[in-house]
């Protein structure tokens, strides 16, 4: 499992405990201690901390030449002034696009380029930062990617975790490296409805066929893939958690993440009632729903 900062309270217990039967000092022990704890807490999350993040999703594509590169979708269309699929971009005309170009707040962050996962991987360790590696395919390509990465810097096999809707891509992580900790991303009937509920396909046999696939694999999910994959995690869209969701999944020992809680109510629910993490756009103001 990813280790937070409150996992620690067992390891400043322990130094106090130590500490008091050197000493036989009970304030002595308990500032040692404490200071230990003030340490740690001011140097975890430099830059994240202003705004309470203590972890990044990076999303994982590669361009025509293999290069692994952040990018959510499959063109750069919607996050670049450039345009076309990725996978036909080789890295040096896509390092020459702006990768802030339609970003809101794009003046501040005009020319920024697009990162290479090595770049990204390097700013989150030098932050601390948790790290979700949210794989959009290309099984064989990413395992192999996120294996050297991880051999590279094996800090990140306490501070990050792997995940994908896309089951063969946990399988190939795992059968990669098994110790890495991995995740399945899910939404129920993503398969024959879009994210705001409209249907993705005009034709009806399609789309009833769609629906009968996506009971099959809300039932696989639940009585097959977690397991078979090895997963430590499930992210689930946001609309489809409850208490019994968490409960049902806590009892396999499985941590359950929302996504994508952007507003202030949602938070409230996921960090008070739930309990679970989340994942958002923003921790500082409310963003528009996202499916």
């Amino acid at each position: 499992m990813l280790l937070h900062l409150g996992d620690s309270i067992g390891c400043f217990s322990a130094v106090f405990v130590v500490v008091l039967l050197v000493t036989r000092r009970f304030f002595f022990a308990n500032g040692i201690a404490a200071c230990l704890y003030v340490f740690v807490w001011v140097n975890s999350f430099p830059q994240a901390s202003a705004n309470g993040a203590t972890g990044v999703e990076l999303d994982l594509e590669f361009t025509a030449d293999g290069v692994p590169v952040l990018m959510h979708d499959e063109t750069v269309d919607r996050t670049t002034n450039g345009s076309g699929p990725i996978s036909k971009l080789p890295f040096s005309e896509l390092r020459k696009l702006d990768a802030a170009a339609k970003h809101r707040l794009s003046d501040r962050f005009r020319g920024e380029k697009v990162p290479t996962l090595q770049e990204a991987v390097e700013e989150c360790i030098k932050h601390q930062l948790i790290i979700y590696f949210d794989v959009k395919g290309h099984p064989d390509e990413a395992a192999a990617a996120l294996k050297q990465m991880y051999q590279n810097h094996p800090v990140l096999y306490n501070t990050s975790v792997v995940c994908s809707f896309e089951p063969k891509v946990i399988y190939r992580m795992r059968q990669a490296d098994p110790e890495v900790v991995t995740a399945l991303t899910h939404r129920p009937w993503s398969l024959s409805h879009f994210g705001d509920g409209s249907p993705r396909f005009p034709s009806s046999f399609k789309h009833w066929w769609m629906q009968v696939l996506d009971v099959l694999l809300d039932w696989a999910h639940d009585n097959v893939l977690w397991n078979m994959c090895g997963v430590s995690a499930f992210l689930l869209q946001k609309n489809y958690i409850s208490v019994d969701t968490v409960k049902h999944w806590t009892e396999r020992k499985v941590e359950v993440v929302a996504w994508t809680v952007n507003t202030a109510v949602e938070k409230r629910y996921y960090e008070q009632l739930l309990n679970i993490n989340y994942i958002t756009d923003s921790l500082t103001e409310d963003c528009e729903p996202h499916y």
